[in-house]
Formats: structure tokens, C-alpha cells, sequence
């Protein structure tokens, strides 16, 4: 198992990557959220990978960070879920975005995602119920987590957008209640 990767960032050709180690270059496929915090070609790169053998192929992916590794192997553990749609979900939203999404049980999010129809996304959120999201924190805000999901929903049933609760829950302080709290995110909201 090829659990990280790190040399000379050659060749940048979304969503590939060729990193040469000692004279090797490695063909690394990566989500474009990775594509994005990537340095200058020439420059040096770490990436934490995963490497897929399969009967007519060879495949390493890499990742920016734990958190994108953990959830593409949580997303390609689900039948029918390839490595190139687990690939394309953490490319069309981040792994915080996928887990609210699943703690939410949202499937309109997933379908945003191209590639992702109604009945993948759905059986996505019931597959992943409890493996990805669960231990999520809306750490982005001060409110207990708790609290902040009821506020959440709150907000995105009174039709705001989730950038928008999410900037209006960083207002409301960690001792609201529920009901205080979407008061103060409804005044923050109202003057935006």
C-alpha cells in the first residue's frame, strides 16, 4: 500500500498530477479541491494517497489532507460507487459540505454534483448515515453543535442558502438557546 507520496510536482493536467520521486514520475489522480492548493510546477508536494489495484489497472489518488482520504475510501466502499464519482463528489463539494449533507440527509446537495443523480444520492446519504457526519461539529460557529444543527435547518427552511446560515451562525453566541439563536441569525441575515 502507497499511503503518501511526496517529490516534484512535473505536470498539473486536472484532475491528474505527475510527481516525480527520484527520477520516477507517479500519475497521481486528485479531487479538485487538492488541484487547487497546489504549488508551481517544479516546486516540491506531499500528498496522502490511495492505491487501487484492480485486475486491468493500477491507480493512485492523492489528497491535501486526512480528511478528503478518509471520505473517498468511506465513498468507494458503497456499491456501486467508483473511485472517478467519489472522485467527482469530493470535487463538487468539500468533505464538510458532504457531511453536513449527510447529517442533514439532504440528497439535493449530492445531486448538484454532476453525475450524481436522485437515486445515488440518496443511496449514498443512507449508506454513509452514521459513518461520515456523525461526528461532525459545526465548529465554523460558536453555538453548541447541538444547537447549531437545529439553527441550521432552521435557516435552510426559511429558504436561506447553506453559505448563507453558515455566515448568519457564526453570530449567534454559544449560550443561545434555539430559538434565540435563530432570532440573532435572522437579524444578522436581515441586515446582509
Amino acid at each position: 500500500m502507497i499511503g503518501r507520496i511526496s517529490g516534484t510536482l512535473v505536470a498539473n493536467t486536472p484532475p491528474r498530477l505527475v510527481i516525480d520521486c527520484h527520477g520516477v514520475g507517479y500519475e497521481v489522480d486528485v479531487p479538485m479541491s487538492t488541484l487547487y492548493q497546489m504549488p508551481a510546477l517544479g516546486q516540491t508536494v506531499t500528498l496522502l494517497t490511495h492505491f487501487v489495484v484492480r485486475e486491468d489497472a493500477q491507480q493512485l489518488f492523492g489528497f491535501a489532507t486526512d480528511q478528503e482520504r478518509e471520505a473517498f475510501r468511506a465513498l468507494i466502499k458503497i456499491s456501486g460507487i467508483g473511485a472517478r464519482t467519489a472522485l467527482s463528489l469530493l470535487s463538487g463539494m468539500s468533505v464538510q459540505d458532504l457531511a453536513q449533507a449527510v447529517t442533514l440527509q439532504e440528497s439535493g446537495r449530492l445531486t448538484k454534483v454532476p453525475g450524481i443523480g436522485k437515486k445515488t444520492a440518496e443511496r449514498l446519504l443512507l449508506e454513509l448515515k452514521g459513518k461520515i457526519g456523525a461526528d461532525i461539529t459545526l465548529s465554523a460557529n460558536n453555538a453548541a453543535p447541538d444547537q447549531s444543527l437545529e439553527i441550521l435547518q432552521a435557516l435552510l427552511a426559511l429558504g436561506y442558502s447553506d453559505k448563507e446560515a453558515h455566515l448568519a451562525l457564526k453570530q449567534v453566541p454559544s449560550d443561545s438557546s434555539v430559538s434565540d439563536g435563530i432570532r440573532t441569525a435572522l437579524k444578522t441575515l436581515s441586515k446582509a
